[in-house]
């Protein structure tokens, strides 16, 4: 079955689509990457999915944003298709996050917990003539999870090894990892956010230099990073939270970067922006110090996905922090997927074990009490 992943992350910046050949069922399934395509979104778009992340649309801009994205996602699909003269049998979309609280809270007398992606099913099953899986997170959910981290699913499936431990980083807007032993059944995996990925870069560069993001970390390349700044940023208590956890830009967006350019208005436009590109590089070695790279446990392949990957003085700064781990980085490229389509084929396969009403949640990595099938169906 030819299955097309869409994505678009935290970060906004644009739409992925990955057709994927797809055979097999639950952990046995078989995967071929026909072809990756990206998007940028048109002018305008990413200000508005960034203002409705931040609370500040009208309920009928939110819904004439669930159609649109709709739309957008829809042209993407059709012309990756045209692209690669590729057709798909049926459609994956992840919608755009525009809310996630995995830890519930008090709401009217009642402890709950939310999620929200947007971008119109039925729109984009109506203009690609076939169905579409969408809103992947809420039966995780409803089972007690947290709705996310999703993607370890695809990651056991690819990268689990009967004699080497693997730890694969995606750095999107926000970071996660997922942690797979040597030999390891799904129970025994480990994933988790582990704080932001290119959110508080992009925050930073979009108030300090005007830029959407620092392009190949040429700004932070020509900074130093403020120690005391740093460990203010790390002080979160988020860092101590043992996983399942899962984090956002509830987190990690606009109030945080707002608190961070107040206690960096004595440094320098680059010095402040190689802080923030520390801050990631930081959290992601706390993280697996913590939480992954304890007991008896052995890990001797770090790989790297997601568009963090061509921040170049990023990727660095990751170098330089896992060096002592003994973790050398690579990027998934090196194992035959390419890092910017990963999370698109994630929901390219994660729609099709849907389709076959197959679970495709790892509860260990969630929290969630069962595994559950995800998704809902939307028919042309």
């Amino acid at each position: 079955m030819i299955v097309a992943g869409v994505m678009s992350g935290t970060s906004a910046d644009g739409i992925d689509v990955a057709l994927v050949q797809i055979s097999g069922l639950g952990f046995a399934t078989r995967l071929r990457l026909l072809h990756h395509f990206h998007r940028r979104f048109p002018a305008g778009v990413r200000e508005q999915i960034v203002a409705v992340m931040n609370a500040s649309a009208a309920v009928a801009d939110l819904a004439r944003l669930n159609f649109m994205l709709g739309e957008l996602y829809a042209e993407a699909v059709v012309a990756a298709e045209r692209s690669s003269r590729v057709k798909a049998e049926l459609v994956g979309c992840h919608g755009q996050t525009i809310y996630h609280q995995g830890e519930p809270g008090k709401f009217l007398g009642h402890q709950i917990s939310a999620t929200w992606q947007t971008g119109e099913a039925a729109v984009i099953a109506a203009r690609t003539r076939v169905p579409v899986a969408s809103d992947f997170r809420v039966a995780d959910m409803a089972n007690g999870g947290k709705g996310a981290p999703l993607v370890p699913f695809l990651d056991y499936l690819l990268y689990r090894d009967k004699k080497a431990g693997r730890i694969v980083q995606n750095l999107g807007g926000i970071a996660n990892l997922t942690a797979i032993p040597a030999g390891a059944k799904p129970a025994s995996v480990i994933a988790f956010d582990t704080g932001p990925g290119n959110m508080v870069i992009d925050g930073v560069a979009q108030a300090v230099f005007g830029k959407p993001m620092d392009t190949n970390g040429r700004f932070a390349a020509r900074g130093r990073v403020d120690d005391a700044l740093l460990r203010w940023a790390m002080g979160r208590q988020f860092f101590s939270q043992p996983p399942p956890k899962t984090a956002g830009r509830e987190e990690f967006g606009r109030e945080f970067v707002s608190e961070f350019l107040k206690r960096a208005r004595k440094l320098s436009k680059h010095d402040t922006i190689a802080t923030a590109t520390a801050f990631t590089a930081r959290s992601i070695r706390t993280a697996l110090e913590n939480f992954v790279l304890t007991g008896k446990r052995r890990y001797s392949d770090y790989l790297v996905s997601g568009g963090g990957t061509r921040n170049a003085t990023l990727m660095l700064m990751l170098k330089q922090e896992l060096a002592p781990l003994g973790l050398a980085v690579a990027s998934t490229d090196a194992m035959g997927l390419p890092s910017q389509a990963k999370e698109a084929v994630a929901f390219a396969v994660l729609a099709y074990q849907t389709w076959h009403r197959q679970p495709s949640n790892i509860p260990s990595a969630t929290g969630a009490s069962r595994p559950a099938v995800l998704g809902k169906i939307s028919y042309a």
